[in-house]
């Protein structure tokens, strides 16, 4: 019996042309995604170049005068704090000075009425004043 390889051969070499029409697809298919991610990051440059960076610049611009902004507030309120704090030092210093005077002058008027409560109740009444009791000693 004799073999017969012209079947065999015939379907090698249709797997030969196949793998080898595999192997160009694959390569045309790398070259199409390369071509897609080179014309993608130029897409991505362009729209940074034209969109993002002059939004960039403008936000850079505000921070820039928010932060200026921001010191200035921070400046005056440190004195206006500081302001307030020595003002409401020197209230509280008069505030002081006003009780001290004032308890001063309530204790000579104090003084002056018992004065003549005393010599009004020694004029109006002849009888010698008595002396308070002293207090009792305390029993152990």
């Amino acid at each position: 019996m004799g073999v017969d390889l012209g079947t065999t051969n015939l379907f090698l070499g249709i797997m030969a042309v196949v793998s080898v029409l595999q192997g160009l697809l694959l390569i045309a298919v790398g070259i199409g995604a390369f071509m897609i991610y080179r014309r993608t990051m130029q897409l991505v440059s362009d729209l940074e170049v034209r969109q993002i960076a002059p939004l960039r610049e403008k936000v850079e611009g505000i921070l820039v005068d928010v932060k200026a902004v921001t010191a200035s507030v921070s400046q005056q309120t440190e004195r206006v704090n500081h302001a307030i704090s020595g003002t409401m030092d020197r209230v509280d210093e008069t505030a002081h000075r006003v009780k001290g005077t004032v308890h001063d002058r309530i204790n000579q008027v104090l003084g002056v009425a018992r004065g003549l409560r005393a010599v009004v109740s020694s004029v109006t009444n002849n009888h010698p004043r008595r002396e308070p009791a002293a207090p009792a000693a305390s029993r152990l």
